[in-house]
């Protein structure tokens, strides 16, 4: 893999960040491993009511990251994610058990749906945030991108809008020399 991408489903920040790494994938020709990150995990399960539904969605979609990531069905993650995403930060639509499963038939991946509510699952995914939370944390959240030839992964980059082509490579041509360094700390400035 030329990446790895941790994300939580619910998280608009990591949606546009994924959006980001799609771009410079299809221009430079990578291959993403999509893997899972829980924000529920991170908040040791406090979740705020008003959030209970899409974030037991977003569980149930990263049994099936796992699921998928077991059987090197990379891109098949990936188009999950890009059908998931699209209904629910794109068009508005909540994040829950209905735009779950439009994703899922859309991406065309109802062989693998079964995944979704295995609870055999929530091991990878537990195991999966973990290596993501241990390379870049603490005090990090959704997303973590990890590349190879690095001791560490980052928490982001977070990006406030979808960079058009040559903005995102800019960006991953900036960010992946410092990634790769060990003495590299943090860039960061408020978000307006």
């Amino acid at each position: 893999m030329d990446a790895t991408f941790f994300f939580d489903p619910a998280c608009p920040w990591t949606w546009r960040t994924s959006r980001w790494l799609v771009t410079v994938a299809d221009a430079r020709g990578l291959r993403v491993q999509w893997r899972a990150f829980s924000l529920a995990i991170l908040n040791d399960g406090q979740v705020p009511p008003e959030f209970a539904e899409a974030m037991a969605a977003s569980g149930r979609v990263l049994r099936m990251v796992e699921a998928l990531r077991a059987q090197d069905r990379h891109d098949d993650a990936g188009r999950l994610y890009t059908e998931l995403g699209t209904r629910t930060h794109d068009a508005g639509d909540p994040l829950g058990d209905r735009s779950v499963a439009a994703a899922v038939e859309a991406a065309g991946l109802t062989d693998a749906a079964a995944a979704l509510d295995d609870e055999r699952w929530d091991a990878a995914v537990h195991e999966s945030h973990a290596l993501a939370y241990g390379s870049a944390g603490p005090d990090i959240g959704s997303p973590v991108l990890m590349v190879p030839d690095a001791t560490r992964g980052i928490h982001g980059p977070i990006i406030t809008e979808v960079p058009g082509v040559e903005d995102a490579l800019t960006i991953w041509d900036s960010m992946l020399p410092l990634i790769r360094l060990d003495t590299f700390h943090e860039l960061k400035r408020a978000r307006r």
